[in-house]
């Protein structure tokens, strides 16, 4: 996907409805099957099967399950009634019923029959039979011929898949042929040909269906000003529903990506989160991203998950964020140089290599890296001629001994154990934080200042000391966290974002007046990602900004 035009940031560039979907089968009692929000209390089943829940007539309608009559007519116990009271009961259970559209294809009515089978197979299988039957439709309202089933124009990966992959796809095709007969016994026979198309479409569905989410945060009560009402712990994207997006699934992956995908009910809504030149593509990230892991663990998941090795310019290219992610510290006093093991040094000689070997590309790059203060914690890339080595600092050279510094590390999990269990618990004994503490101040000598395991563990120290009620600890903790991150990920990325919100939930409990910056900052970060969806997505921002006002 390519920009015709420049495209500014936080523009809109993409709307799509899925032409398939379904909700997962850990969502089937909690969230809509249709539109994918959570269930009301009085959540509407499919009057038939039973299986599918709705959170309302449309949904229910829009989805093609079978509904009870409501007409006036068809409840008992209304006789004697006078006719404008019968008229106005009809009325209020049948309100907005005219209006729904059940023009397009039902996605449900072919699984209501016989046994119950989208609750044993698997999600993908489910979504697969939907679209074999909205192809057989769409086939059929044309005129067109139904004995042979369209393809979808997207990629798949089958011919990368290892046997045991295949033989899956296979028996699931001919369990959902199986299942699809009753209705279309016709357009889907069973035969060898046949069977092949499902096996296709599920490794399609494998490398293009896109995860819908919703964001999930602890949900805040009582009094603004107890500890325990701060929001300290992570926020998290939980996966209700796939789906598969025809032109969505055209945008190619990029480890820095220049695009951000949420969802409002069922449609994808994609927005531009930087300022894209016209003729550039545009990227987004199809899970890992830089400052989340280092290239060789991003290139591993994208390799086992889409069969694609990646080759963006944040796996092609040194940046900041891999080099330290997972780096260890200089044995030199004040020396911010960093030193990687022999996996990371593989992986970063690759980008090395590149760069050298066009001379052309690597002047520009030179310069890029400069501009990103690259030379703090490795001016040794800037020569041309440097042999990249594990083990030896990037800036002075100095070595240092890994085994000995992963011996001492381990020594520390059990403790870092220990206190993430008693944050669960709600309770931290003061023996386990000053442990934990004892074992902060062991990795800083050990892991590179701006190592991710840093940043966690001080993120857990947050968490801990909101729990015992020391907040201006707790906050002290969570802007070191922030700060480091900030280096991986870049200061306006929806990860800082994220962070931000507890901070601020800290800073209002204490009476910060720095709150008020940093949810001037949140609510900026957020509009770049959602625009004008974002107190939508992110319910805990509306109780941010009222808690403010309320100050």
């Amino acid at each position: 996907m390519f920009c015709v035009d420049d495209v500014s940031e936080a523009s809109l560039v993409h709307k799509e409805d899925p032409y398939a979907a379904v909700i997962l089968k850990k969502c089937r009692e909690t969230h809509c099957h249709f539109c994918f929000n959570e269930l009301p209390a009085d959540a509407i089943s499919c009057a038939s099967c039973s299986i599918p829940l709705y959170c309302s007539d449309w949904c229910q309608i829009q989805a093609g399950a079978p509904k009870f009559d409501k007409s006036s007519n068809s409840f008992s116990g209304l006789e004697g009634l006078a006719d404008d009271l019968k008229n106005y009961m009809s009325d209020v259970v049948l309100a907005g019923a005219s209006t729904l559209d059940t023009g397009h294809i039902a996605e449900h009515r072919h699984e209501c029959h016989g046994f119950h089978w989208p609750l044993i197979l698997p999600s993908e299988v489910v979504l697969a039979g939907r679209i074999l039957v909205k192809i057989i439709e769409q086939n059929r309202r044309a005129s067109a011929d139904s004995n042979l089933v369209g393809f979808l124009d997207l990629s798949h990966n089958y011919l990368q898949l290892p046997p045991e992959s295949k033989l899956e796809m296979h028996i699931y095709s001919i369990i959902l042929l199986h299942c699809l007969q009753h209705f279309y016994r016709t357009e889907l026979p069973i035969s060898g040909i046949m069977v092949s198309k499902p096996v296709i479409l599920l490794s399609q569905i494998q490398v293009n269906s896109m995860a819908i989410v919703r964001m999930q945060a602890p949900e805040v009560k009582g009094p603004i000003y107890e500890p325990g009402n701060a929001l300290t712990s992570n926020l998290e994207q939980v996966k209700v529903g796939q789906a598969v997006y025809v032109a969505g699934s055209f945008f190619n992956h990029s480890c820095q990506p220049n695009i951000h995908t949420y969802f409002l009910s069922r449609t994808l809504h994609v927005q531009a989160t930087e300022y894209v030149l016209a003729g550039s593509e545009l990227e987004l990230s199809y899970g890992p991203q830089v400052g989340q892991w280092d290239c060789k663990d991003r290139q591993r998941l994208l390799e086992d998950r889409y069969s694609f090795t990646c080759q963006c310019t944040g796996c092609s290219e040194l940046n900041v964020s891999d080099l330290v992610i997972n780096a260890y510290r200089c044995t030199k006093l004040n020396c911010l140089g960093v030193i990687l093991d022999r996996t990371v040094t593989t992986c970063e000689k690759q980008k090395l290599k590149l760069l050298i070997d066009a001379p052309t590309v690597y002047s520009k790059q030179v310069e890029k890296l400069k501009d990103a203060n690259i030379a703090e914690v490795a001016c040794h890339v800037f020569e041309s001629d440097y042999k990249l080595e594990p083990q030896h600092c990037l800036v002075c050279d100095s070595y240092r001994d890994l085994e000995a510094s992963c011996a001492a590390i381990s020594q520390t999990e059990s403790c870092c154990e220990r206190l993430q269990d008693a944050i669960a618990s709600n309770e931290v004994p003061t023996n386990i934080l000053l442990d934990a503490v004892k074992c902060t101040d062991l990795l800083r000598t050990i892991f590179h200042p701006y190592n991710k395991r840093i940043a966690e563990v001080e993120d857990n120290l947050a968490q801990a000391f909101c729990l015992v009620g020391e907040l201006q600890a707790a906050i002290d903790h969570c802007k070191t966290s922030i700060q480091i991150l900030e280096k991986l990920y870049g200061a306006n990325h929806i990860a800082i974002g994220n962070e931000l919100i507890k901070l601020a939930s800290l800073q209002l409990l204490v009476g910060d007046s720095a709150a008020s910056g940093s949810i001037s900052r949140i609510t900026a970060i957020l509009s770049r990602y959602y625009g004008s969806h974002a107190d939508e997505i992110y319910p805990y921002l509306r109780h941010l900004k009222g808690r403010q006002d309320a100050d």
